[in-house]
């Protein structure tokens, strides 16, 4: 019987898929989440795990990823693919700066650090969201041999929110 273990393994996750998505499925889970939400460390991990897969499913109309950046990281002359999220202003002695806040994934999109970057530091490769988050769950290999720029502030002043800052 060679083969018997990969269909009953297929046949087991439909199962599962289709009860999963029944109403007591449904419920379920949303019993199984309460019981995670009320475990102390266990809680604060899952939610952002939760979090950040809602932010990169395809399935979702989300727009945590605004744009996809290159920022000069970790030495002069590398850079690091990363995702800008939001923009924040950082106040100093009066004087106000915008920082765009960039996401640079470090393993599959769920870890990773964040960077608060000059808007003139960031180069805005022409590629789209999907595009950015396939190059780095291919670990690269399907980025293109060539990258294009385009120009960061007509693209992305459309996107994010002023807050009228002062020239710095």
């Amino acid at each position: 019987m060679a083969g018997l273990g990969f269909v009953t393994s297929i046949t087991f996750i439909f199962l599962v898929g289709i009860f999963m998505s029944s109403w007591l499925g449904a419920s379920v889970l949303t019993l199984g989440e309460w019981f995670i939400k009320k475990m102390p460390l266990v809680s604060y991990i899952y939610a952002a795990s939760k979090q950040i897969s809602a932010a990169i499913s395809p399935d979702q109309n989300s727009n945590a990823f605004k744009e996809v950046a290159l920022i000069r990281h970790p030495r002069v002359g590398e850079y690091a693919l990363g995702f800008i999220t939001s923009t924040v202003i950082v106040q100093r002695n009066r004087i106000e700066e915008e920082l765009y806040c960039v996401y640079v994934p470090t393993n599959h999109l769920y870890l990773g650090d964040i960077f608060l970057v000059s808007p003139n530091d960031i180069l805005r490769p022409n590629l789209s969201v999907r595009e950015g988050i396939e190059i780095v769950i291919s670990g690269g290999m399907s980025i293109p041999q060539i990258l294009t720029t385009v120009d960061a502030h007509a693209k992305l002043a459309s996107r994010m929110p002023s807050f009228g800052t002062s020239p710095v």
